[in-house]
């Protein structure tokens, strides 16, 4: 089944008329550079199940996103087994910046496979359902491996504040792995909040971010 994309080309064409709220179908998908540009420029993504739920179509006209209604940013959260403690540790720190979180394992210390999570956070990220994600395994590494394997993603392994600030203002990342035995737990609370509330700089570096997105495409065709 087709399912229809907004793209970064329609939230500009929204903005350029002026708009504060887009309408889609349930089954639509969103890239993360459209999600990440609607929530930078206010423009609210209303799924066609949602608004008809309104009152009335005269009610869906006139109403604008406020602080109350519009949705927290999504941040999706992984681990294997070795990063579970710090996963559960690091979800509620989160929450109290003020975003949503959404956890798709693992659940437990059960001995399991790093690939399997990273890949659902990345796919979480690269459909859109989250606006960034957050992976943690042992050293961080294999998981970093797997989510740029993904298209649309861009995974960085930090373990430090300035290797975080630097990518996201350079390399407008949208995955971070930490390593759980590599980094103590009040270091990567501070790595993961200068990644979130750090913004990509554009600038110089928009133009080698963009070689990197045209290395994907090559293996795309």
């Amino acid at each position: 089944m087709h399912r229809p994309l907004v793209t970064e080309e329609m939230i500009r064409e929204a903005l350029s008329q002026g708009k504060k709220r887009i309408e889609i179908p349930p089954q639509a998908l969103t890239t993360p550079a459209a999600s990440q540009l609607a929530l930078e420029r206010g423009i609210e993504i209303v799924r066609v199940s949602e608004v008809t739920s309104m009152n009335s179509p005269s009610d869906r006209a006139v109403e604008q996103p406020t602080v109350q209604n519009q949705p927290s940013k999504v941040v999706v959260f992984g681990s294997d087994h070795g990063g579970f403690k710090l996963k559960e540790e690091l979800k509620p720190f989160t929450q109290k910046l003020g975003y949503a979180v959404l956890d798709v394992g693992t659940y437990d210390e059960n001995p399991c496979d790093y690939p399997d999570f990273a890949y659902a956070v990345a796919k979480a990220v690269s459909s859109g359902e989250a606006w960034r994600g957050i992976m943690i395994d042992g050293a961080g590494i294999g998981s970093c491996v797997v989510a740029n394997k993904v298209p649309g993603v861009k995974a960085a392994c930090c373990h430090n504040e300035f290797v975080a600030r630097n990518a996201r203002e350079h390399n407008d990342t949208n995955v971070l792995t930490l390593g759980s035995r590599v980094t103590g737990s009040e270091v990567c609370k501070e790595i993961v909040k200068v990644w979130l509330e750090t913004w990509f700089a554009g600038g110089r570096h928009k133009h080698r971010v963009d070689k990197i997105d045209q290395i994907e495409t090559r293996f795309l065709k």
